[in-house]
């Protein structure tokens, strides 16, 4: 299966996901994420604004606010920086809610909370072929703890992706945490998954 296709695939999974039992699903990945949180217990966590097909993770902005820094993607180009969450925030292109640019600049963050599309075999991000997510992650010096979140599950076990597409370290689903290479207890369920680099 070749990349376009899966894409497409994950696209249809989650448009059905979004119209039937969204509520449940989106609160299932949230208890899922507040534990990997708690569990790493970051001091800066990244975070999106998210589009209907996506996890709301708007939640979390309030569970986090006062206890971590909290960074949103700004879009600038064909990539984007980071900017501390601070309200009101303004639509901007592709529909995507943004505070307003500030001149304070990231340092380092601890973990990223990513949404995908789907995730192959090498546990890498099948997005929406912006590439963006892979330019800003491009340019980190230091890479932090990568979350990917899903709606509904889709995930492929070949090699789709390009090199340059970003990895998770965790990817979690209404359906399962999957931590690469390492066995994660989140109570119903027990998986492993060995990236093939």
């Amino acid at each position: 299966m070749d990349k376009k296709i899966f894409r497409q695939v994950c696209r249809h999974r989650l448009e059905k996901a979004e119209k039937y039992g969204r509520l449940q699903r989106n609160r299932t990945v949230l208890l899922r994420l507040k534990k990997i949180i708690k569990k790493y217990n970051p001091k800066s966590v990244m975070l999106y604004l998210p589009m209907a097909h996506e996890v709301d993770v708007k939640p979390l902005f309030r569970y986090l606010r006062g206890n971590k820094k909290i960074y949103v993607p700004f879009m600038e180009g064909k990539s984007f920086k980071l900017v501390q969450y601070r309200l009101p925030l303004q639509k901007k292109r592709f529909g995507i809610y943004e505070p307003k640019i500030s001149h304070f600049f990231m340092t380092k963050i601890d973990m990223a909370i990513v949404p995908v599309v789907g995730v192959d075999g090498r546990f890498r991000r099948v997005g929406f072929g912006k590439g963006m997510y892979d330019r800003f992650f491009a340019s980190l010096r230091e890479k932090p703890l990568t979350v990917f979140v899903q709606l509904t599950k889709c995930h492929t076990k070949e090699k789709i992706t390009d090199d340059y597409d970003i990895q998770a370290d965790i990817y979690i689903t209404p359906e399962d945490t999957i931590v690469r290479g390492k066995y994660y207890d989140n109570r119903d369920r027990y998986r492993k998954c060995r990236s093939r680099d």
